[in-house]
């Protein structure tokens, strides 16, 4: 592409995405009140791994309906807040993939099963606490931090 070319479509793009209304949008709540509550689901998604006995039955729930009723909200509002909606989304499918963990765990696995779950993420905590020792004595020999 030549450069005259090159400078026309850049500028072209910067006109299209980066204007008036786009920072006027940026700027507003109902831009960084989405955003900043993204943290919810992206904590839920990252906790689909984790032990199932650490989930909180009243909780997970207590979060399914406090999406499903921003869902709501989100579309309720004028103009419509699609990036609080898509947020809220979010959360809820993740919510409901813990609650499912939760009611599953709780109520649907046997003692043994249990006792199998525990020992695994037992086994878990405990590599890496070996880990984590083992990277503070390297630290300490050498005379570094890294964090």
């Amino acid at each position: 592409m030549s450069q005259p070319v090159q400078r026309a479509a850049t500028r072209s793009l910067i006109q299209k995405y980066i204007n008036k209304e786009t920072l006027k949008y940026v700027f507003t709540t109902h831009f960084w009140g989405p955003v900043s509550n993204f943290g919810i689901p992206i904590a839920a998604i990252y906790d689909l791994k984790k032990d199932p006995t650490l989930i909180s039955g009243p909780m997970t729930f207590a979060l399914i309906a406090y999406s499903g009723v921003f869902m709501k909200y989100a579309l309720a509002v004028s103009p419509k807040n699609f990036l609080l909606f898509g947020c809220h989304l979010t959360n809820e499918i993740a919510q409901l993939g813990q609650g499912y963990r939760y009611v599953n765990y709780t109520y649907f696995t046997s003692d043994e099963e249990k006792a199998q779950i525990a020992s695994k993420y037992e086994q878990q905590a405990i590599d890496a606490a070996a880990a984590n020792a083992a990277k503070e004595a390297a630290t300490a020999v050498s005379g570094t931090k890294s964090d």
